[in-house]
């Protein structure tokens, strides 16, 4: 809406190896099929959210594809082990005795390649991608790029409460689920959710946003309204209506 053009990038090589970002174990590899599968199941859901007319798709095959052994041995030359276990997670596992595999210490080169292939101005994702982000910045920078900016949100947690929302963990609302499901979903979370989702999954004010704050700390709303006000949002955002 503000004139940006938006970049989506498929990560059918980095998928198969599985994000470690905030992972205390080595993720199975995933086959090319597999990825491909997620993959349309992702952009159907990514696409309820942003305008697929006005969007750009590339896939990271189109150059990890022509990628060879010379690559590599390049890329992964301009980083250092230290640097790589420098990123709390790896260095949480390396002290733990845990293993880790060579593929996921890739994992943030081939991500931070993506940026210098698009020559990206903006990065947007979780907190926990933030190693990877200044990876992407710092690759940019030797290949002579101007470094990208890097738009970092709030992990959101599961309707359990407590761990990350994941569908692996069984605590996530689908943005594809009929309305009802998304609805009952959002009234069985803690009440110490509510304003979180609101603040990061709706575009209520933020003056309004204050005063459901205010209410819930007075204990001068119900928290069951509240909920059902957050169903309704999401439930319209998703379904226009």
């Amino acid at each position: 809406e503000l004139g940006h053009q938006v970049i989506l990038i498929v990560g059918d090589w980095t998928a198969q190896i599985g994000d470690p970002s905030g992972v205390s174990i080595t993720r199975p590899m995933l086959s090319a099929e597999q990825v491909q599968a997620n993959a349309e199941t992702y952009m159907k859901q990514f696409f309820k959210v942003v305008d697929k007319e006005r969007t750009e798709v590339r896939w990271q095959s189109e150059w990890f594809g022509k990628f060879n052994l010379a690559d590599v041995i390049q890329l992964t030359s301009k980083f250092t082990v230290a640097q790589l276990l420098a990123r709390e997670d790896f260095s949480n596992r390396y002290n733990a005795g845990r293993p880790i595999a060579v593929t996921e210490l890739l994992y943030p080169l081939l991500q931070a390649y993506d940026s210098v292939v698009i020559q990206a101005d903006v990065e947007f994702g979780g907190t926990d991608q933030k190693f990877n982000f200044l990876v992407g910045r710092e690759l940019q920078s030797m290949v002579g790029q101007r470094p990208q900016q890097c738009f970092m949100t709030p992990l959101l947690v599961g309707t359990d409460g407590s761990q990350k929302m994941s569908k692996s963990l069984g605590n996530y609302i689908g943005v594809d689920e009929p309305p009802n499901e998304i609805y009952g979903k959002v009234m069985s979370i803690p009440d110490s959710l509510i304003m979180d989702y609101f603040e990061l999954l709706t575009d209520v004010a933020d003056k309004e946003l204050g005063e459901f704050r205010q209410g819930l700390g007075q204990e001068t709303i119900n928290p069951m309204e509240l909920k059902k006000r957050l169903g309704r949002e999401l439930v319209a955002q998703l379904y226009s209506q």
